[in-house]
């Protein structure tokens, strides 16, 4: 076994401490998400600060950001700062628009389920919110 640079994670390294798969990290870097650099036998070795920048992944997707936004945040901070309160400001910011516009669809969808609990239409053709979506 070769030995490698301690601040840098092969991808088994990195996937046991992030409890990510090697798979999703691979999917990761194709989307821009995560970097690597390639030893002389085509092994991945990822930087330690790639920890920070898993986590602030997973956490964005916990809260419903798409991969693209979230690319798009860590592109615009230095390497290895995400996380970091400065990056999640950055990061609110960005995504506050989307969050509240989507907060309030949920809203309407939830007032228009309650409308249909409480409708008295007999049948589906001819009910107002069903055929609005149409």
């Amino acid at each position: 076994m070769t030995a490698h640079r301690t601040d840098e994670l092969t991808i088994g390294e990195l996937a046991r401490r992030s409890g990510v798969s090697t798979s999703a990290l691979r999917f990761y870097e194709r989307q821009g998400l995560l970097t690597s650099r390639r030893t002389g036998g085509n092994q991945r070795r990822y930087p330690d600060t790639a920890l920070g920048d898993i986590a602030f992944i997973r956490a964005a997707q916990r809260l419903g950001i798409a991969l693209g936004p979230i690319r798009e945040v860590l592109a615009l901070v230095p390497p290895g700062t995400a996380g970091t309160p400065q990056v999640w400001a950055r990061a609110s910011a960005c995504w506050r628009a989307d969050l509240d516009a989507r907060a309030a669809r949920l809203t309407g969808l939830r007032e228009q389920l309650a409308e249909c609990a409480e409708c008295d239409c007999p049948s589906l053709t001819r009910c107002t919110l069903v055929r609005s979506a149409e």
